[in-house]
């Protein structure tokens, strides 16, 4: 059986991590071209067909996630069809034990106990473990993000599951993008063969971004990273006058406030946040044609703690929509104290990062969601259909 474009498409989207970590400046035509010797086989019987499972550690900057999941695939489909996902989450952040490692093994362990009630336990040695960290282990010194996974190899390798070749690694964000964009396009059923359009996804994480869509040929942009430099702001006009409070992330503890003696509101932070977002990011011109974009993590988190959207059913936002209630938000903040301190910084950054960072339009729609078909919306899932595909599992 002949792959269909879909699936061509998922494989040549991994093919172009290995090829470059910046832009892609060759066309899909004639990437695809050299790939045809890694498609896997599909020659199975149409009637054969199976259960399996894996299990996917995202150790985030926030928090470390698990997912289990339950495939079934059919030597009929080119896909194994996703039968049910079992998702659980623990803070902090694997980075906030930089100075005790073996916490982040006591953290894995714990969660491995979702694993166990979740996957049958005559499949527990044919089930592959995997964690990928992301930007907050990215962030620390070499030696102790080395130090912190070591503690979970050693909990992987003492498990019952299938532990594979670098099965503990951190991820970098090209990956984290493309890996997110293939788990919302299988989920939302445009990598099937009836598909002839994809949507894209933006993802903020706590210490990264990222904007992922399919371009027209021979453009020179496929995924574009936010890294900006350095940017430790003590006193912001984002904060409440009277705010005092300590701050960590990536193992360094800042203090930070408001200003007390000078000028605040919306207007003023926008400039702040301007200096960091500005300039620094590619902005595709495909932004300005009629793509759906798909928004989670933060995008989400912070649109609920707004009162933009419901926090379970998500919902879609115009572009126009965060900048209005960032304006509300902060312009509030000299007189009525907001639910949470960091609520005006955090609505202006989104607005700026989309308005000025990546190109939208005020008019843009952007779909608003936790999960896709009952699915967390996140790299997760890419990620194991890739490593799965590379097991040749699937």
């Amino acid at each position: 059986m002949k792959p269909a474009g879909p699936l061509l498409l998922l494989l040549h989207l991994l093919a172009v991590v290995q090829l470059t970590r910046a832009r892609v400046k060759t066309s899909l035509l004639d990437l695809t071209n050299s790939i045809g010797s890694i498609l896997p086989s599909l020659s199975r019987p149409a009637n054969h067909s199976h259960i399996f499972y894996a299990v996917m550690f995202d150790a985030g900057s926030t928090g470390t996630r698990i997912h289990v999941y339950t495939f079934i695939h059919s030597g009929s489909e080119e896909l194994p069809v996703l039968d049910n996902e079992m998702f659980h989450s623990i803070k902090p952040g694997l980075s906030a034990y930089a100075g005790s490692p073996e916490m982040a093994g006591h953290t894995v362990r714990m969660l491995l106990k979702v694993a166990k009630k979740t996957v049958p336990r005559l499949e527990w040695k044919r089930t592959p473990l995997f964690l990928r960290a992301t930007a907050g282990l990215r962030l620390l010194s070499s030696e102790k993000a080395r130090l912190l996974l070591e503690q979970v190899q050693h909990v992987f390798d003492e498990s019952p599951f299938l532990v594979p070749d670098d099965s503990v690694s951190i991820m970098n964000g090209t990956n984290e993008g493309i890996l997110a964009w293939i788990s919302v396009n299988y989920l939302t059923g445009h990598l099937n063969a009836q598909s002839e359009k994809t949507v894209g996804i933006l993802d903020l994480g706590g210490g990264s971004t990222q904007i992922t869509f399919l371009p027209k040929l021979r453009v020179s942009c496929l995924f574009c990273i936010l890294q900006g430099p350095e940017w430790r702001v003590f006193k912001s006009s984002c904060l409440p006058k009277k705010f005092r409070d300590e701050w960590s992330f990536g193992g360094l503890t800042y203090r930070v406030s408001g200003d007390p003696d000078g000028p605040a509101g919306y207007k003023l932070c926008y400039q702040e946040v301007l200096k960091v977002v500005k300039g620094i990011i590619h902005q595709p011109y495909e932004l300005q044609d009629s793509n759906v974009f798909y928004a989670f993590s933060y995008y989400f988190d912070r649109a609920v703690d707004a009162g933009l959207i419901d926090g379970v059913h998500g919902g879609t936002l115009e572009v126009r929509d965060f900048r209005k209630r960032a304006k509300e938000v902060c312009n509030k903040m000299t007189k009525h104290p907001p639910i949470s301190s960091f609520l005006c910084m955090d609505m202006t950054y989104i607005t700026c990062l989309l308005k000025d960072g990546f190109g939208f339009k005020e008019s843009t729609v952007l779909q608003l969601t936790k999960k896709v078909n009952n699915v967390e919306a996140s790299w997760a899932l890419g990620a194991t259909l890739d490593h799965l595909h590379n097991l040749k599992i699937l």
